[in-house]
C-alpha cells in the first residue's frame, strides 16, 4: 500500500557537506533566519521553518549538484541579505514565465536560487 503523508514523494531532506559548520551556520542564519541543532562536532541539522537538512564535514564540500530553490516575497531584501550575509551573487534578478529569481553560491561554493512570484 502506497505511503500518503504529506511527506510522500517530496524533497524530506537536504544535506550540504561543508567546510567548517559554524561558518555555514552564520551564513545562512544571517541570511535566511534558519535555525540550527548540532549534533555534535561534524554535524548540525538545519531547519527552515518547513525543510530540515544537515551540514556535516564528514566529507569535503561538493558545489553543484540539483538547485536548490527558495522561495522569497520580497526578493530584493533577500538578495541583499545573502550579500551581507557574505553570498555572492553570479546571476542578478531576471524574470521568467510567472516570476523572477536570483542565483547566488554561499561561502562552500554551493549554487542556490532564490525566487518570487510575479
Amino acid at each position: 500500500m502506497m505511503d500518503t503523508t504529506d511527506n510522500d514523494l517530496r524533497i524530506d531532506y537536504v544535506e550540504f557537506n561543508v567546510e567548517d559548520i559554524n561558518a555555514a551556520k552564520a551564513f545562512y542564519g544571517r541570511a535566511f533566519g534558519w535555525r540550527f541543532t548540532d549534533y555534535g562536532p561534524n554535524y548540525c541539522e538545519f531547519d527552515d521553518g518547513r525543510l530540515k537538512g544537515g551540514f556535516t564535514t564528514l566529507a569535503a564540500p561538493k558545489p553543484g549538484g540539483p538547485l536548490i530553490v527558495l522561495y522569497a516575497h520580497d526578493l530584493e531584501a533577500a538578495l541583499s541579505a545573502v550579500e551581507v550575509a557574505g553570498g555572492t551573487i553570479f546571476r542578478p534578478i531576471t524574470g521568467f514565465p510567472g516570476g523572477r529569481r536570483f542565483h547566488f553560491t554561499d561561502p562552500d561554493g554551493y549554487e542556490l536560487a532564490v525566487w518570487t512570484k510575479a
